[in-house]
């Protein structure tokens, strides 16, 4: 079931305010095809967020223990790669209010790794691999381990997602499992909409209810099935109705959808027949295995969507909008809630 409404359309003139979660967006970038798509949806969210862009590039050397690296060969390479961020900042600096490069040496993967751990508050923009690959090829290596190590939030570039200009986020997919740690994306999710001028989508998937069998099901437990699955899916509409309603009193275009088939496959479809530009999703949901450094319904997305996504993780929770005083919103924070 799909719930519309009309909502006023954002204003023209609304300006980024900065969303004080992120103090800096960072590209990793590499070599190949990739490397503009990458940039420039770390450009898009960047002057989304209204922070700089770091470009990052690792200068890859050999493995401690493997045969020593040719002093010669390894100072062209080293020069290769400076000179290659520096032109990088130069083509796209027109783009971008504030972007800068930096040349980290080292294997690629543990790197990027280590610079996430170093700065927690900064979103990294990573190509899901170097260079481009068929669909269904799941992650590269690199991405694989920065996805696995990496402890904050990332925004994942998959080979299939198209290669738009920095202005091109329209609509935006919000995946809602009724719980706190799902929902905490969603003022952030907002913000991005209201500078992007985008329309919000929210769904909410109602899984299939499942009875225990051992043999055929009785009259009974069909009934009871039927009305579990009838009683989720008010529910669920229910719930999207106030976000929904929430979100459009600040501007935005929203819509609202209810499922009820598989979660992965429907967050999927839904994905490809509307058109996403960006889905925005918490890192774990109701399930919140936190042991585990993703939920199964996001570490299957990683792997299998053809859209740019947002995972966030070990970020404050943003609670409200609230008028900074000259006419822009401005996003607040309060400690994560947790059920």
């Amino acid at each position: 079931m799909m719930t519309d409404i009309v909502s006023p359309q954002p204003p023209q003139n609304s300006g980024a305010a900065p969303a004080r979660g992120f103090n800096r967006v960072v590209a990793c970038i590499g070599t190949g095809e990739q490397l503009s798509r990458v940039i420039l949806h770390a450009i898009a969210m960047a002057n989304s967020l209204a922070v700089p862009l770091l470009l990052l590039r690792v200068f890859v050397t050999r493995p401690t223990g493997e045969e020593c690296q040719d002093p010669l060969d390894w100072e062209i390479r080293r020069r290769e790669a400076h000179g290659l961020v520096e032109s990088l900042v130069e083509q796209y600096r027109h783009l971008c209010a504030a972007i800068e490069a930096d040349v980290v040496e080292g294997q690629a993967a543990e790197q990027i790794s280590l610079w996430a751990q170093r700065h927690p508050n900064e979103l990294t923009v990573l190509g899901t691999h170097g260079d481009w690959r068929p669909q269904g090829w799941g992650l590269g290596d690199t991405a694989r381990e920065v996805v696995d190590h990496a402890p904050g939030s990332l925004l994942l570039i998959p080979c299939s997602a198209t290669n738009k200009p920095q202005t091109a986020y329209r609509r935006l997919l919000v995946p809602l499992d009724g719980s706190c740690r799902a929902e905490s994306v969603l003022p952030f999710a907002m913000h991005l909409a209201k500078a992007q001028h985008a329309e919000l989508l929210l769904v909410h998937v109602v899984p299939p209810s499942n009875l225990t069998e051992v043999g055929p099901a009785e009259s009974e437990d069909v009934e009871l099935c039927e009305r579990l699955s009838r009683r989720n899916q008010r529910v669920a509409q229910q719930y999207l109705a106030r976000l929904q309603t929430r979100a459009s009193e600040h501007g935005l275009v929203v819509r609202a959808s209810v499922l009820c088939e598989d979660v992965r496959s429907s967050l999927m479809r839904i994905s490809a027949q509307e058109g996403i530009d960006l889905i925005v999703l918490s890192a774990h949901g109701r399930s919140a295995r936190l042991d585990m450094p993703y939920g199964n319904v996001t570490s299957f997305l990683m792997t299998h969507i053809c859209q740019p996504m947002l995972v966030m993780r070990q970020q404050p929770s943003f609670n409200a909008f609230e008028d900074d005083g000259g006419g822009q919103l401005e996003l607040h924070f309060s400690s994560p809630r947790v059920r």
